[in-house]
């Protein structure tokens, strides 16, 4: 299949820091362009790139070459070297697609099918809404090889539809080969907004306009799990965006649920996506900053029987972490307020920069600040199609505590 040109790559040889190669021999996908001492020739995107040590000249790994980002090259091989030919990626791809074959054989077939360097393939992400396959690529790397993933991708969804979307830095680049953000590069597809099902609830994405691939996928067993404690409760549903929580809460039988969000856009899509689905409780959506939504809930004195809370990353940049801690306290402590005796918090954070420990430390040290104790249900991590290999690619977690 020929979605773009074909492009020629080259071979480079590379040594790195000392440092550096301790890093790539422990597993790490990323080298910083200040960590080569000494390189052949110069990179193309998408040229392979061999590492070798110091010491014999073995190799130690390889990856594609990327002149367009500090993280100058994204490794997708350890240890053992391969031919990096259209049967390599083949491979990953199969690899991938067998961890996910547990989740497709759920009332589910919204996944996510590479999860960029947590399947060996750096800044690549394919989502699957039903039968169409958003491509969403993050480095000009991929476009040698985008003919070949393309191909291979359809032959193991057998989706009908392919969209590829392109991440901020490519699409300041211009149209590049032809193709640009949102291109439907395989197929038709009738509506840029497509009807998917998570564990038998439907929701929709928009392919073409929507954030990232058009949805979250991360949060799904989140998602369903607070849907299965929602049954006759009344749900608060901070940060809603599209309304994941709030529709399972719905779908789960909840009596009241409330949408809280500063989008009346991202709460149009919530009231769209609870209405593709048969409910009985009552929806009601709030327009306002959470923040200040959720201190005037306190001051009018209400309370939920589950109150989650889910805000956007927080901590883009290290320079953003002190702040982000600061955010997920404040959250923490005015959720608290909000929730009924025996009644359930949901605290989640998707920032990287704020590991796991660090931020169920700032939550419950934060509930008890105001007055409150808890009991620790669960803690839950990333959802099966989204496998972490490395420290950094570790950024979901969500607390759940039955406040006393």
């Amino acid at each position: 299949m020929k979605i773009i040109r074909d492009i020629d790559t080259k071979r480079l040889a590379v040594k790195l820091k000392p440092s550096a190669e301790k890093m790539v021999k422990r597993g790490h996908p990323w080298i910083f362009e200040d960590s080569i001492i000494k390189q052949n020739i110069d990179g193309e995107p998408g040229d392979l790139v061999i590492i070798y040590d110091h010491k014999k000249n073995n190799f130690i790994a390889c990856g594609l070459y990327d002149p367009f980002s500090p993280i100058r090259i994204k490794l997708i091989q350890f240890g053992k070297s391969a031919q990096i030919n259209e049967e390599w990626f083949v491979s990953k791809i199969k690899e991938a697609y067998h961890i996910r074959k547990p989740l497709l054989e759920t009332d589910t077939n919204s996944y996510r099918l590479l999860f960029g360097e947590n399947d060996h393939m750096p800044g690549f992400i394919a989502d699957v809404y039903d039968n169409v396959l958003v491509i969403k690529l993050y480095s000009h790397i991929w476009f040698p090889y985008l003919n070949w993933m393309v191909t291979h991708l359809i032959a193991i969804t057998s989706c009908t539809v392919v969209v590829l979307r392109l991440s901020r830095l490519l699409q300041s680049k211009g149209e590049v080969y032809g193709v640009s953000d949102g291109k439907v590069v395989y197929g038709t597809l009738e509506n840029e907004v497509v009807i998917f099902r998570e564990h038998g609830v439907l929701f929709s994405a928009n392919v073409i306009k929507g954030h990232k691939t058009g949805y979250f996928l991360d949060h799904r067993h989140n998602r369903k799990r607070v849907g299965e404690l929602a049954h006759m409760k009344t749900v608060l549903d901070v940060f809603s965006y599209a309304g994941g929580f709030s529709v399972h809460a719905l779908h789960g039988g909840a009596k009241e649920v409330i949408s809280l969000d500063i989008s009346k856009h991202a709460l149009q899509m919530a009231t769209e996506n609870a209405e593709l689905n048969n409910f009985k409780g009552k929806h009601t959506i709030m327009v306002a900053d959470a923040f200040e939504g959720l201190q005037d809930l306190i001051n009018k004195g209400l309370q939920f029987d589950i109150v989650v809370i889910d805000p956007p990353s927080f901590a883009k940049r290290e320079s953003e972490i002190a702040k982000a801690k600061k955010g997920y306290s404040r959250l923490a402590k005015l959720g608290a307020q909000l929730v009924s005796p025996n009644g359930i918090l949901v605290l989640a954070s998707c920032s990287s920069r704020v590991i796991a420990d660090e931020f169920f430390m700032i939550s419950e040290e934060s509930i008890l600040e105001t007055g409150r104790s808890f009991e620790i249900l669960e803690k839950t991590y990333h959802d099966i199609d989204h496998p972490i290999t490395f420290p950094e690619g570790a950024y979901l977690k969500c607390g759940y505590y039955r406040v006393q």
